[in-house]
């Protein structure tokens, strides 16, 4: 599969989505009895319990969503929230790009069952309505986004998130986590995840703080082939992939311009030279059309005089980790810079 540049997957959930008529999924085909309704061995073994109470809650924009018991067939139009729900062990009834999803983010297997109602860009709301929800999940604009309205015509609860916040991307992935856990009664098991995470970061810290690494200085970032030209996005001040490695006693050495929401900077190869004896990292890639950046930086005499590049202190990370993702994605990444760094 031919990689699209990393921020267009990021912030594709946020367009606008059209009524009716523009995904690929046939309605009258679609299947809505529930899918199974544990997602992973990990879900499995989980004996916390769920609420049956009443909710209240404020989405991302000071939306008040009301729901008479939290909510049991959950569509969701977002990879992260996808995620999110799954590890909550709650199965979604439908998902937007359920391919991409499975390619780009493994931290969570999704069921067999699950309809996909499409594309996260445009999904087919009549299939996604046909599945019967009790609640939408959907990455927004803002108050006023038009997806918003046009979901609520169905007479279902709709709740709107932000995706990304870089002015502390590790809190906004957990409050994510967090208001969806609300929505669907699962506060016991977001605790559980939560503190698995905490305790995951603290025992990843203590073993890069006892490697011998020739430098803690870091810059983590992805490529792609733009117009014949690499294009090079590190991931800077905010953004999720660099504040964990902070967390873990690192130093992002990109400080750069970056955007306010995702924390990434965009530079050619000549920028790289910026970033002085930092080790460098970066994305694994998927297929075998999406390491052609890759190929076209060894090649670059420019590239070779990088001093990680001439030390041989440049690592992949592996392909299936979605750097915007929830608390297990964040445990793959914590992983991935421990294996990288130790070697």
């Amino acid at each position: 599969m031919k990689k699209t540049p990393i921020i267009a997957l990021a912030t594709a959930g946020i367009l606008v989505l059209a009524l009716s008529g523009c995904g690929t999924t046939d309605v009258a085909a679609q299947d809505t009895a529930a899918p199974e309704s544990v997602a992973s061995e990990d879900c499995a073994a989980d004996e916390t319990t769920t609420s049956t109470d009443p909710v209240t809650l404020t989405d991302d924009f000071g939306r008040t969503v009301e729901l008479e018991k939290p909510a049991e067939r959950v569509a969701v139009l977002e990879w992260q929230q996808i995620e999110d729900t799954l590890t909550l062990c709650v199965t979604p009834v439908a998902v937007a790009d359920a391919e991409g999803y499975t390619t780009w983010d493994t931290a969570e297997a999704l069921p067999e069952g699950v309809v996909d109602v499409g594309t996260r860009q445009e999904p087919n709301l009549d299939a996604l309505f046909a599945t019967n929800p009790d609640l939408v999940i959907v990455e927004a604009t803002g108050a006023d986004d038009e997806i918003i309205s046009q979901l609520e015509a169905y007479d279902v609860p709709v709740i709107a998130t932000i995706g990304a916040d870089a002015a502390d991307p590790i809190a906004k992935m957990l409050a994510t986590f967090d208001l969806i856990a609300e929505a669907t009664g699962r506060e016991e098991r977001a605790d559980v995840v939560k503190d698995e995470f905490d305790a995951y970061l603290a025992d990843a810290k203590g073993a890069l703080a006892d490697a011998d690494l020739p430098t803690t200085d870091f810059v983590f970032f992805d490529g792609w082939i733009d117009g014949g030209n690499v294009a090079l996005r590190p991931f800077g001040q905010g953004s999720l992939i660099g504040e964990l490695g902070e967390e873990l006693g690192l130093t992002n050495a990109w400080t750069g311009e970056v955007d306010a929401a995702y924390g990434l900077g965009q530079t050619d190869i000549e920028g790289m030279l910026a970033v002085g004896d930092a080790t460098l990292l970066h994305t694994g890639t998927v297929g075998d059309d999406s390491d052609e950046f890759l190929a076209a930086l060894d090649g670059n005499s420019i590239w070779k005089t990088v001093p990680a590049v001439a030390e041989e202190r440049i690592y992949s990370f592996p392909a299936g980790i979605w750097t915007f993702g929830g608390p297990r994605s964040a445990q793959q990444i914590i992983d991935a810079y421990v294996a990288a760094l130790s070697k």
